[in-house]
């Protein structure tokens, strides 16, 4: 990133206490960045608050479905930039309550995108939406021109979000992109009903590790740090470069089924005797799922930093030493 680029400049970021959101934000604290977080709930253990983050940015307290609050916001901190990263992020949690989701995934979307509109120092919006927004697809790997086709309550909500983001761009001259990501893991994730944190929390406290599928399903795992850097650097291309209402794919261009996670987890923590249970209680999820990256490799010239293995090294770290602390 261009040198001073964020220094002094008022960034809102939606979601700030959740996995992304804490680096992101942290980020763009050491950046010199103004940085206004928007926060529903109070969550004291959140990596945000326990980094020291929290002190250093304003808070509005708050939710996606007020409209006139986020409006507010916009205008009173002068915001030149929002990352939108705030949504219900479970597919369990999605199913069960659908109704909840569609509303702070799609209605929260479009009012954030309705209230940058309407608010003329915002320069660029960046939309955070998901490998899931493809649905399950024949042809792999997913890249942006495949089309949107979420079938469950989750994938559903990421498809709407993402072709309203793209037609605020269009149809009002916005400088909106969109982001679509594989599984971010990483230190920080407090959702323990995720395959990551789950694995090794299990393995930290010596049970034995559970899977809710089969293990087959195959996804695209993604690290937190290489996630953050690479919101970090598309906001600030989307100043130089003419891409307001593109979508890009950020990953590692990995494929590993679920049990493959859970196996090389149990390798890096030193506790392959702990063999995984598999419940295969899994419901409406998508079984193969991988993305390209190569446009954001070819437009924004960017690359992750990570390989899987040493992101989850430095994941089993952070929760050794977060554990250990409690």
């Amino acid at each position: 990133m261009a040198d001073k680029f964020w220094q002094d400049r008022n960034v809102f970021v939606t979601g700030a206490t959740g996995l992304l959101g804490s680096w992101l934000t942290e980020a763009l604290v050491e950046h010199g960045a103004n940085v206004v977080a928007l926060v529903r709930d109070s969550v004291p253990r959140s990596r945000l608050a326990t980094a020291g983050v929290l002190g250093r940015v304003n808070v509005v307290h708050g939710a996606l479905e007020d409209y006139a609050l986020i409006e507010r916001s916009l205008g009173e901190y002068e915001v030149d930039t929002i990352f939108h990263l705030a949504a219900q992020t479970i597919v369990g949690i999605a199913n069960n309550n659908p109704l909840s989701t569609f509303e702070s995934n799609v209605r929260g979307t479009w009012h954030v995108l309705e209230a940058a509109r309407r608010s003329p120092l915002v320069k660029a919006v960046v939309i955070a939406s998901s490998d899931k927004a493809y649905g399950d697809q024949e042809k792999l790997p997913y890249d942006e021109t495949t089309p949107l086709e979420g079938r469950h309550p989750y994938d559903v909500s990421k498809s709407c979000a993402d072709l309203i983001s793209l037609a605020y761009a269009k149809s009002y001259g916005m400088n909106v992109c969109v982001t679509r990501c594989g599984n971010f893991y990483g230190g920080g994730d407090l959702n323990f009903n995720r395959i990551v944190p789950q694995t090794i929390r299990s393995v930290l406290r010596g049970e034995q590790p559970v899977i809710r599928s089969n293990g087959k399903p195959i996804r695209d795992y993604f690290f937190i740090k290489d996630g953050a850097e690479a919101y970090l650097m598309l906001a600030e291309k989307m100043r130089a470069l003419k891409i307001a209402g593109e979508a890009f794919n950020f990953s590692n261009e990995i494929q590993v089924t679920v049990l493959e996670l859970t196996k090389l987890i149990l390798k890096l923590a030193g506790r392959e005797d702990l063999k995984p249970r598999i419940l295969n209680q899994a419901r409406n999820e998508i079984l193969h799922q991988y993305l390209s990256a190569k446009k954001a490799r070819r437009v924004l010239g960017w690359r992750p930093r990570y390989t899987l293995e040493q992101g989850l090294r430095e994941t089993i770290a952070w929760y050794r030493e977060y554990f250990a602390a409690q």
